[in-house]
């Protein structure tokens, strides 16, 4: 009760209340010049992307394994990252301020020892302590797991078997490439090779962490399994994976080399030029590390080719380095350019069409990736999320970018200058509406690809090897077909949708978020969609929606969510107030029709309030998801162009003879 005063105390502080248009347009135009400023000359925008301890330390060991060694001080800087991140726990955690995680911890470790860390130093003591007192790096999941068996610190037993002969497998077996998604597809394909040839690392400066077990590896009889295990498939697929163990060894040699030579053909078919196998760390890593196994020089066209994918992730500032786990100039851009023409004026408007003329010649149109193989009728039209990677556009980015462009064409119209987008949207929309899923959803790179009891296999201990639709991603297809003039009445694959979001929705009024920090994401998305597709704002649905973003709201006026609602059960988690959450929130009551409410004032408000100098906004804490509970993104660019995007919005609605949002975001 206590608190529940204290809230309301705190929310009727003048200081938080209402918010004049003129301060609002003094911080537009703050935030639109910071933003203009920061575009390429080419006219795209690109952010750093960060992710936790986990990819830096790899990149460490993955020279290491090779014996190689990055460019000079770099290794020094990392350190210098690492020791930064370090927890008050004395690991290191997934998100800013989070919980201790083995995983990252354990490497972590192994990276700073790599370095030249020496392990009676404090910081060494405390993670060492840290890990020891939580049972040892026994407890490290898959991936951890296989890298310590990559170093010879675990036996290979101690990682599910996944023999290369999967590759063989026919469409209809349980298991098959086709049934996961596209990050698990190219992280496995390459790890399949490395398993059933179990290389060791070179590891010249023969460094090991067998300090890091309670028990001695050798002695360890049972490894610990997934979190979200159920029956039966847990039980079911457990004795699969000993029957594995057991004769995987003794499999013929001459079938073996044939799947490991697939194996091969798919990642080169696939290697994607500089940009890397899928465009993603971990799968770029393990493409090497297979080239090298199977016989391919430092110096062969494909090794080369992809080893400078790798190092063009790493992000080298004067006293620190990390590494990216991607790139993101496709999401950056689009949505900067959704908020500069909120922002509106001449300056803001050309860096928008700038932009948008960038992505014009990135659309994927002469390529049948992998989503051919759920819906090979359709043609290719879509966007990838990265600078290069024809074989996995994705819908997310494809629908903001058709949006995008589209605003572009209304708000303007094809004046002089301005290119006509037509050709572009079509096509994209044929792509998209084309890989709708049969329950009505859309997913994030695939159709229908749903197989849930997948996730049970051993390998699958993150819980993250499928595609499944979800609520967010279906919204934005949602608001990219009602944007483009389509009606639940003229198009069925709309109605399908609305519906689908309509029965997806929580107990509570939230949408569950699966690519952002969470039901703020997710309640945003949708509530954007229904917006655009005409559902009364006075339903129960979006009344629902609505109490509940009010009722979370901080009482600095700020929202924020924590990582911990990614649990097993998922639920809303109140976190501190971050800009780029605040103005998830903002959108989406602005979007149901909720501009008039003080809810709304007070948060505007509380981004004019928090706008730093340099006219963005500062944000350490990470709002994005990688894979819920396992793996999460700070977007460096989402405090930059979110929080811009919903004053301008609100500015534009208190301006305007309307306040009805017109657009799908």
């Amino acid at each position: 009760m206590r608190e529940a005063v204290s809230k309301i105390e705190a929310l009727q502080r003048p200081k938080t209340q209402g918010i004049t248009l003129d301060a609002v347009e003094r911080s537009i135009a703050q935030a639109t010049r910071a933003l203009t400023d920061l575009a390429h000359d080419d006219g795209h925008i690109c952010f750093e992307l960060e992710a936790d301890a986990t990819i830096p330390s790899e990149y460490v060991l993955y020279h290491q394994f090779r014996a190689t060694n990055p460019r000079p001080g770099l290794e020094a800087k990392i350190g210098n990252y690492l020791r930064r991140t370090q927890g008050p726990h004395g690991g290191w955690a997934l998100v800013h301020e989070g919980p201790f995680d083995m995983s990252a911890s354990v490497k972590a470790y192994f990276a700073l020892k790599m370095i030249g860390d020496d392990i009676e130093a404090p910081h060494m003591r405390r993670a060492r302590e840290a890990i020891l007192s939580r049972g040892g790096a026994a407890n490290a999941n898959v991936f951890t797991r296989f890298l310590l068996a990559l170093y010879g610190e675990v036996p290979w037993r101690a990682v599910p078997a996944m023999p290369v002969e999967v590759m063989f497998l026919p469409r209809w077996f349980p298991f098959h490439l086709d049934k996961v998604s596209y990050w698990a597809r190219c992280v496995m394909v390459p790890l399949f090779v490395l398993q059933a040839t179990k290389p060791r690392a070179r590891n010249p400066r023969g460094i090991g962490v067998q300090e890091l077990f309670v028990t001695p590896p050798e002695s360890v009889r049972s490894w610990p399994g997934s979190p979200h295990a159920t029956w039966p498939w847990t039980p079911i697929f457990g004795f699969i994976d000993r029957i594995l163990q057991k004769t995987e060894n003794h499999f013929p040699k001459g079938p073996r080399k044939r799947a490991m030579e697939k194996a091969r053909a798919w990642v080169s078919e696939r290697l994607n030029g500089e940009d890397g196998l899928g465009a993603i760390f971990p799968a770029m890593v393990n493409s090497v590390l297979m080239y090298e196994v199977m016989g391919y020089g430092p110096d062969h066209p494909q090794v080369r080719i992809a080893c400078d994918a790798i190092e063009k992730l790493v992000v080298e500032k004067p006293h620190e380095a990390y590494v990216q786990p991607c790139v993101s100039p496709v999401w950056d851009t689009a949505l900067a350019s959704h908020a500069l023409l909120e922002a509106g004026g001449p300056e803001a408007e050309a860096q928008a069409r700038a932009g948008l003329d960038w992505l014009k010649p990135r659309q994927i149109l002469d390529i049948k990736g992998d989503w051919a193989a759920a819906k090979p009728d359709v043609r290719p039209g879509g966007w990838a999320f990265q600078y290069g990677n024809a074989h996995y556009p994705d819908l997310d980015d494809t629908a903001v970018v058709v949006m995008s462009m589209d605003r572009a064409m209304r708000q303007h119209g094809l004046v002089a200058g301005m290119p006509d987008y037509k050709a572009s949207i079509a096509r994209a929309r044929e792509w998209v509406e084309g890989l709708q899923s049969k329950d009505g959803g859309w997913a994030a790179f695939d159709a229908d690809n749903n197989h849930m009891y997948l996730n049970h296999i051993p390998f699958s201990d993150h819980g993250a090897l499928l595609d499944p639709p979800t609520a967010d991603v279906t919204a934005r297809v949602v608001s990219m077909l009602s944007q483009l003039g389509e009606t639940r009445e003229s198009s069925k694959a709309l109605d399908r949708g609305v519906t689908y979001l309509l029965n997806d929705q929580e107990a509570d009024g939230s949408w569950y978020g699966r690519w952002g920090m969470n039901f703020i994401y997710g309640t945003w998305s949708v509530l954007c969609a229904l917006n655009a597709a005409g559902v009364d704002p006075q339903s129960a649905e979006i009344r629902k929606a609505v109490a509940w973003l009010i009722r979370i709201q901080n009482p600095d006026g700020g929202w924020g969510e924590d990582a911990s609602s990614y649990k097993i059960d998922p639920a809303f988690e109140p976190g501190s107030s971050t800009a780029s959450q605040t103005a998830w929130a903002l959108l989406a009551l602005m979007a149901a029709g909720a501009c008039e409410d003080p809810a709304v004032a007070r948060g505007i408000n509380f981004l004019t309030r928090t706008q730093g100098t340099d006219g963005f906004w500062n944000e350490e804490r990470y709002t994005a998801t990688g894979f819920p509970r396992v793996f999460y993104l700070r977007y460096h660019g989402y405090p930059k162009f979110f929080p811009l995007w919903a004053i301008a919005r609100y500015r534009n609605l208190k301006r305007g003879n309307s306040r009805q949002v017109q657009f799908g975001m």
